[in-house]
């Protein structure tokens, strides 16, 4: 397998990018269609934009770094090793349901909280366990970008992901809630079918022995495992989750409830004679559905930070450990940073909206077919789904009189964004899982392009149905 394959599939995509804003003209969108003429990128941007990339989306690549550094150290615990060998032999005989359950737990997390990007620091955990069970690499891919994918498909309550779409359309977030439970619904029951359909075909996983070494703890032998105290590990990783949910679900924008605000303005407000005691102590801190990625960066490291001392972990070996895995989340971080890169590109010499234009004036007023092919571009152009909804919805609109069919619009651009995590070439969650299997783009999208078909004439069906009902 050729190294660093994510990484020139990007760099290709950047090409094309540089390409497009040579040929069609810049454009953008303020009350009216406004054309600014071509907006050609020249050869020092190709070296500036990453560097602007870095200043918007660096706490992205940070991110991906800081959960690197953390399972540099985890891997170095015995105890995690101890974990994973208790979760697979605990299963050994439900393997499939299993998959199935982690499935629905990433894809339910996914669709409420709007953590796709947060996700990343339990991929490398569920890959271990799946190659633990014998399965190979695709499977892994299936069960979490899969999972993921699925989960934005079906996006609910996800207010940081769709609060630009409720804005521009001026719809709240129980919009078609119903519609978007049976896109989570059917997508994970056919993302289950296609993945065990996988296993149930695949005579012998190929998996080598350097995939194995790389990926999974070192084994601790029989004896010594009976003396590992897991339950520090345990603790520690059920908080961390816990806080992920309590910290990204978007409580008082989707739901109303501002009890996490108010209670963050109370402890940062209290004062201990006259001095705010927790404000200065804590610092910056938003309340609980407010959080970004830096947020949880600071739980990732006191994580860690609990875990040496639990296992008696000395600091050069946590310095060590934890730059080993930095090494290894390297080219991950790369990838991401040059996919927004691209992002970058496209906002920054706007042709997207020329393009657009021309497919939705393809047809008079609104068209689902119209409407889903430049849903597609958008979410290859734009990768994030603030920008993706930003870059064309508010066109859509101006052009589409009849209101009543904007709760078909929402629900459109929000799963195809979801179903294009799966497969685009510019899918900041599969790339960099990619990236971390090693796993090329042109095999995964020869086994991949099926479901995504299918998934794809599901929800083109589900749309015109919308319409006509």
């Amino acid at each position: 397998m050729k190294k660093h394959n994510a990484i020139k599939v990007v760099l290709i995509c950047l090409g094309i990018f540089l390409l497009l804003s040579w040929i069609f003209p810049a454009a953008y969108f303020q009350t009216s269609f406004v054309s600014q003429g071509r907006v050609q990128m020249g050869l020092f941007d190709i070296f500036n934009y990453p560097v602007v990339a870095l200043q918007y989306f660096g706490y992205i690549v940070l991110y991906v770094l800081v959960v690197g550094a953390f399972y540099g150290v985890l891997n170095k615990i015995s105890a995690y090793r101890v974990a994973l060998d208790k979760i697979v032999s605990k299963f050994k005989d439900h393997k499939k349901l299993f998959l199935s359950v982690i499935m629905i737990i990433l894809a339910v997390l996914t669709s409420v909280c709007g953590v796709q990007l947060a996700l990343f620091i339990v991929i490398p955990f569920v890959v271990s366990l799946v190659l633990l069970m014998g399965y190979d690499k695709i499977v892994a891919l299936l069960t979490t970008v899969g999972s993921i994918s699925v989960g934005l498909m079906g996006s609910t309550y996800a207010y940081s992901n769709l609060n630009i779409l409720s804005q521009y359309l001026s719809l709240g977030m129980g919009t078609q809630i119903i519609t978007r439970l049976i896109i989570l619904v059917i997508g994970l029951g056919v993302l289950i079918f296609y993945t065990m359909h996988y296993i149930k075909n695949t005579k012998k996983f190929s998996v080598s022995d350097a995939d194995l070494k790389y990926y999974i703890p070192e084994e601790v032998k029989k004896a010594d495992s009976k003396k590992v105290n897991v339950w520090p590990l345990r603790i520690v990783s059920i908080i961390m989750l816990v806080i992920m949910v309590l910290a990204f679900i978007s409580w008082s924008g989707a739901f109303n409830i501002t009890a996490f605000d108010d209670a963050t303005t109370a402890v940062t407000g209290f004062k201990l004679f006259g001095f705010p005691i927790f404000s200065k102590i804590l610092g910056t801190v938003s309340s609980f559905g407010n959080w970004t990625l830096t947020s949880y960066i600071v739980v990732i490291a006191v994580a860690t930070l609990v875990l040496a001392i639990a296992y008696k972990i000395s600091f050069d070996d946590i310095m060590q450990d934890s730059i080993k895995g930095i090494k290894n989340a390297l080219a991950p971080a790369v990838v991401v940073l040059l996919i927004y890169t691209g992002l970058v590109i496209v906002t920054y010499h706007p042709f997207q909206l020329t393009i657009f234009k021309g497919i939705l004036g393809l047809t008079k007023g609104f068209n689902v077919f119209t409407s889903t092919i430049v849903a597609i571009l958008a979410s290859i152009f734009n990768v994030d789904p603030l920008y993706v909804f930003n870059s064309v919805v508010p066109y859509l609109v101006s052009i589409v009189s009849d209101k009543t069919v904007y709760s078909v619009i929402w629900v459109i651009f929000q799963s195809i964004y979801g179903l294009s995590v799966i497969i685009a070439p510019t899918s900041v969650v599969l790339l960099a899982t990619l990236s971390y299997l090693n796993v090329s783009y042109k095999k995964w999208a020869k086994f991949i392009w099926k479901f995504a078909l299918t998934m794809l004439i599901i929800l083109l069906v589900l749309f015109t149905i919308l319409v006509i009902l």
